[in-house]
């Protein structure tokens, strides 16, 4: 017996989509890299999953992982897609904000000091 297809199963296989590339234009996405919508361009010509990304991607930044997961579309598959998009100019990306660096505590020794006295 096999297992009836639900609505969310990929009808469309991943090389499709990518129009049979494997790899990105451009290898300079993390899983973390923010992308957005430069919104200025037409959605016209781009293929649904593209125009879905760009739905995603207007109101403010997403990652490459939320946009994979979004799509539901492996991130080596979503990060072809997002290639493109910058390559004709639809999506600007930006590196993630940094973690905080654990601070020198003889820094935060200092700023105590300093505010003690003053009190």
């Amino acid at each position: 017996m096999t297992p009836r297809r639900r609505p969310t199963d990929r009808l469309v296989r991943s090389y499709v989509v990518t129009d049979g590339r494997a790899h990105p234009t451009r290898n300079t996405l993390d899983l973390v890299t923010l992308l957005i919508a430069t919104g200025d361009l037409p959605l016209t010509g781009l293929n649904p999953e593209k125009r879905r990304l760009m739905e995603l991607c207007r109101p403010g930044a997403l990652s490459v992982a939320e946009v994979a997961g979004h799509l539901s579309l492996p991130v080596s598959v979503a990060k072809v897609l997002i290639a493109d998009l910058m390559d004709s100019g639809h999506i600007v990306t930006r590196a993630p904000i940094p973690a905080a660096r654990p601070t020198d505590a003889r820094i935060l020794q200092e700023v105590l000091d300093g505010l003690r006295a003053r009190l």
